[in-house]
């Protein structure tokens, strides 16, 4: 992550009718994704020497998150991916453990539902497959940020509630079809209340073991102290992803875990 978490500053009243009209304003977009127009971002949590500001380029991002169905296409193109052949450097040994085998994502109604037990190595390699990349933080937290109906989700009653009650509740044991999510208003799902989502910087902010005692690293990113220069003290869901990321190894898998592919426009 170039920067920790991002959160949006109020978009101009131009760049919100661009979002609205985003679904058909460019026509090098592949089909299942959307364009996401340029706008300027304020870090949740920044180090002193940070910008308070960082923008964000237009890129274009998948509508819906990887799928059981889209992933078993990837390992049957590249074996290097399949459960039996990855290598232990690149994921961890939870990789795809809730597939039955190599070729088989289980029962049926596992087809639609995304893909999760991958690492980053993993989404990393099937983006560049699709011929894209992972979001980078910024681009991900740019587009989470907007709403149901509203540019600003933070300001949106109904939007907020429904992320709180996703981040305080348990990850089903069979996870529902992508897409099944109510979408934001650029028609993105699922950014919210499926699964998390890698980043292609997640790390940025990462530090190893006892992150008090090591040197050299901002005391405000620690315990409580992470929350005293936020630019936004009440967006808790933002600081779980924070900290889920923060704790994130590229070879980790895990059971609530996928991805989405970007592109640069």
């Amino acid at each position: 992550m170039p920067a920790p978490f991002f959160r949006s500053s109020l978009l101009s009243a131009s760049a919100a009718l661009l979002l609205l009209a985003t679904p058909s304003a460019r026509a090098d977009v592949p089909a299942g994704m959307v364009e996401v127009p340029a706008g300027v971002y304020r870090p949740l949590i920044r180090g002193e020497k940070d910008p308070k500001e960082v923008p964000v380029p237009s890129f274009s991002i998948e509508l819906m998150p990887v799928t059981n169905a889209d992933f078993l296409e990837f390992v049957r193109a590249k074996p290097q991916w399949r459960r039996s052949q990855v290598k232990r450097i690149f994921a961890d040994t939870g990789y795809l453990q809730h597939w039955a085998g190599d070729l088989d994502f289980g029962p049926p109604e596992n087809r639609l539902s995304p893909v999760v037990f991958v690492s980053w190595f993993a989404a990393k390699a099937y983006a560049v497959w699709k011929g894209g990349r992972l979001p980078t933080t910024a681009e991900w937290e740019y587009v989470a940020n907007v709403g149901f109906v509203s540019i600003d989700g933070a300001k949106e009653p109904d939007f907020m509630r429904a992320i709180a009650t996703w981040y305080s509740s348990p990850a089903p044991d069979t996870l529902p079809p992508a897409g099944a999510g109510r979408s934001n208003l650029l028609g993105i799902h699922d950014l919210h209340g499926l699964v998390w989502e890698w980043t292609s910087d997640f790390n940025s902010t990462f530090v190893s073991g006892d992150a008090r005692g090591d040197t050299g690293l901002d005391r405000q990113f620690f315990c409580g102290a992470g929350s005293l220069g936020a630019s936004d003290r009440t967006n808790y869901p933002a600081f779980m992803r924070f900290g889920f990321r923060s704790s994130l190894k590229a070879a980790y898998t895990v059971h609530n875990l996928g991805f989405r592919c970007a592109r640069n426009l």
